[in-house]
C-alpha cells in the first residue's frame, strides 16, 4: 500500500480555500499512484477555529466540504479533518475516513487538550470508538493528535486490534523543543505498539501560533524512514507492506513499488536538518509572512531606530514578504546619536528597503508647548520620554492608516516582561514579530543573520550597549540589570514558574524582587500588546493568564 502524508498551510474560516487546496493534494496523490492520503487535523476549517464553532453556518459549510471532496474522488482513501456534529448538536474534533467516491467512516478525537493553547474540551466532546479499516490487505487506524501524546490514549487499543498502521492527523504548534520531543514521542509510540506511524501535521501560522509541519513517517522499531520538511508545505510518499516501509520520499515522484521481506529500507535522503537557532529565525518568518498576508497585507513597516531590535524585525520582514514591501522609517529626536541615525541607514541599504525619515523635534516641542502650563513647577521625567514614543507610534500607525501598511512592532520578551515599553508607544502596531524572543536570544539571531550575509547588520548595531535614545546618554542598563541575568530570571519566574525563594539562591534577593514586581505590576500593558509569534513554551498571551488586577505578591 503507497501512504502520504500532505502537511498543507490552512486558512482559519477559509473552507472554500481549504478545499481547493486538499484537492489538489488529492490529485497530486492519485498522480502517484497513491492508495491512502492523510491531511492535517481540522484541515477543511483550519486550526484553532475557536468561537468559529459556536456559528451554526460554518459547522454546516465544513461538512457539506467534506462531502463535496468525497464525491469528487474514486480509488484513493483518504483522511480529513473536519468538525463533525452528531444528532444531539455536540461536536466533535473529527476525521473523515473517504473512499469509493463516499464518507465511510468517521474517527473522533477522544483526548482533548486543555491547557496552554488548547481549549478543546469548550467546543467538542470526546469519541470513543477505536474501529479498524482495511486497505490492501493491511489494518490500519486513525487518531487525532492529543490521542497519540496521552497514555491512555487509544492508540494501544488500536494497536491490539490489529493495526499495523497508524495515522495520527495533527495540529500540533512549533516551540523551540517540539521537534525534537515530538521525535521522542512518535519512536516510543511506534516501539510500544509494533506499528508503523504516520504522522502528518499542519504548516503554516494563525494569530500567534506557528504549525511547524516535520511530518513522518516511524517503522516499528523506532527508526525515521521519510519525513516532510519544516515550515513548507510537502507531500511524504512511502510504500508499505506487512511492517515494512519500504521506499520514502520527500515530494518527490514515488519510486515503483519494491518488495522487500521483513525488514526496512532507507532509500532517499531526509530533509535538511536546521539548528535550533535557525528554526527560531524560520518560524519567526512564517508567523510574520502568514499573519500578513492572511490578514490581507501587502506591505509592512517598520520604525527603524538604529538598534538591534528594529533590524531584526526588519530583516525577518524582508525575508518573509520581500524588500520592495518593506518600509522603513527612522524618526530622530534632539536626543537620537549620530550613530544610530547612520546605522538605521546603513541597515536599509543592505537591506534594499525603502526608508522614510521624519524627525521628531517639532512635533515634541508643540506637545512641550502645550503642557507648559499644567507641567509647570515638575521636573521633566519619564512623562516627556513616553510623549516621544507615543509621538513614533502616531506617526507609524498615520502611514498605516494612509497606505495599508501592517505595522510591525519592534520590542521582544524581556522588555515586555518588566514592562519597559510605552503603550501607544513602541507598543503601537498590529504584529509583535519577536514579543517572545528574549533580548539574549536576539543577539543570537543577529549572529545568525550575519553568519549567512556578512556585515547585513552593521557591527556597531550588534555592539553598542542597547538605548531608547529618549534622553541624553540614556542606556538599558540605567532601569533594567544586564539582559543576561534579567532573561535568566524571567526564564526562571515566567516560563518556569519557579518559587521566588528559589530564584533568590541564585540571583541578589532583591534584584529578584524587583524583577518579580516589575513583571507582576506590567500585565496591564501586556494585555494590551498586539499578538506575535509564539516560539517558546510559555508566552505571553493564552499560555500565561493572570488577573490585571492583583494583590497577591509572592514572597
Amino acid at each position: 500500500m503507497r501512504v502520504a502524508l500532505a502537511q498543507i498551510n490552512t486558512r482559519v474560516g477559509d473552507i472554500a480555500g481549504n478545499t481547493r487546496k486538499i484537492t489538489e493534494y488529492v490529485q497530486k496523490a492519485i498522480s502517484l499512484d497513491v492508495d491512502l492520503l492523510a491531511f492535517p487535523e481540522l484541515a477543511i476549517c483550519g486550526y484553532p477555529p475557536e468561537d468559529l464553532l459556536y456559528k451554526n453556518a460554518f459547522i454546516e459549510d465544513n461538512i457539506r466540504a467534506l462531502k463535496e471532496i468525497a464525491s469528487g474522488f474514486q480509488g484513493i482513501t483518504l483522511v480529513v479533518g473536519f468538525v463533525d456534529r452528531d444528532k444531539d448538536g455536540n461536536l466533535y474534533n473529527a476525521a473523515g475516513i473517504i473512499g469509493e467516491g463516499r464518507l465511510k467512516n468517521i474517527y473522533r478525537k477522544q483526548q482533548l487538550p486543555n491547557y496552554g493553547v488548547f481549549d478543546e474540551k469548550r467546543y467538542f466532546k470526546p469519541g470513543k470508538q477505536v474501529s479498524l479499516i482495511k486497505n490492501n490487505g493491511i489494518f490500519w487506524a486513525v487518531n487525532i493528535c492529543e490521542d497519540i501524546w496521552r497514555e491512555d490514549g487509544p492508540f494501544k487499543a488500536q494497536a491490539r486490534k490489529g493495526a499495523r498502521l497508524l495515522l495520527n492527523i495533527s495540529s500540533s504548534p512549533y516551540d523551540m523543543s517540539k521537534l525534537e520531543e515530538r521525535y521522542d514521542l512518535l519512536k516510543k509510540r511506534a516501539k510500544q505498539t509494533k506499528a508503523i506511524i504516520g504522522y502528518v501535521n499542519l504548516i503554516g501560522a494563525q494569530d500567534e501560533l506557528v504549525f511547524d509541519g516535520g511530518s513522518v513517517f516511524i517503522s516499528p522499531s523506532g527508526k525515521v524512514i521519510a519525513a516532510g520538511k519544516q515550515f513548507e508545505e510537502d507531500l511524504i510518499v512511502t510504500d508499505i507492506e506487512g511492517l515494512g516501509i519500504y521506499r520514502g520520499g520527500s515530494n518527490k515522484k514515488a519510486s515503483p513499488r519494491k518488495a522487500v521481506s521483513g525488514k526496512c529500507e532507507i532509500v532517499s535522503a531526509l530533509p535538511k536538518k536546521y539548528s535550533k537557532l535557525e528554526r527560531i529565525y524560520n518560524a519567526l518568518v512564517l508567523g510574520c509572512r502568514d499573519y500578513i498576508y492572511k490578514n490581507g497585507f501587502r506591505k509592512a513597516v517598520v520604525g527603524l531606530s538604529g538598534g538591534i531590535d528594529s533590524s531584526i524585525v526588519a530583516i525577518i520582514a524582508r525575508d518573509a514578504i520581500g524588500a520592495e514591501n518593506v518600509i522603513g522609517v527612522t524618526m530622530p529626536s534632539v536626543f537620537t546619536s549620530r550613530e544610530t541615525k547612520r546605522d538605521a541607514e546603513i541597515l536599509a541599504r543592505n537591506l534594499k528597503i525603502k526608508l522614510l525619515e521624519i524627525p521628531i523635534n517639532s512635533i515634541f516641542a508643540a506637545y512641550d508647548h502645550t503642557l507648559a502650563g499644567e507641567f509647570s513647577g515638575c521636573e521633566k521625567d519619564i512623562t516627556e520620554e513616553n510623549i516621544q514614543a507615543r509621538i513614533r507610534g502616531n506617526i507609524l500607525m498615520a502611514l498605516s492608516n494612509k497606505f495599508g501598511w501592517l505595522v510591525l512592532t519592534t520590542g521582544n520578551k524581556s522588555e515586555l516582561a518588566v514592562g519597559y515599553c510605552t503603550l501607544y508607544g513602541d507598543l503601537s502596531g498590529g504584529f509583535a514579530v519577536i514579543k517572545d524572543v528574549f533580548k539574549t536570544k536576539v543577539y543570537e539571531l543577529a549572529a545568525l543573520i550575519n553568519s549567512r550575509e556578512k556585515d547585513l547588520i552593521p557591527e556597531s548595531i550588534i555592539t553598542r550597549p542597547p538605548t531608547a535614545e529618549l534622553r541624553h546618554n540614556q542606556k538599558d542598563q540605567d532601569t533594567l540589570p544586564p539582559y543576561a541575568i534579567l532573561d535568566e530570571i524571567l526564564q526562571e519566574y515566567i516560563e518556569k514558574r519557579t518559587p521566588i525563594a528559589r530564584i533568590r539562591k541564585k540571583f541578589p534577593k532583591e534584584l529578584v524582587s524587583k524583577v518579580a514586581r516589575m513583571v507582576d505590576t506590567s500585565e496591564y500593558k501586556r494585555r494590551q500588546a498586539p499578538p506575535g509569534v509564539k516560539i517558546t513554551q510559555l508566552a505571553f498571551g493564552k499560555d500565561r493568564r493572570l488577573p490585571i488586577t492583583n494583590l497577591y505578591k509572592e514572597e
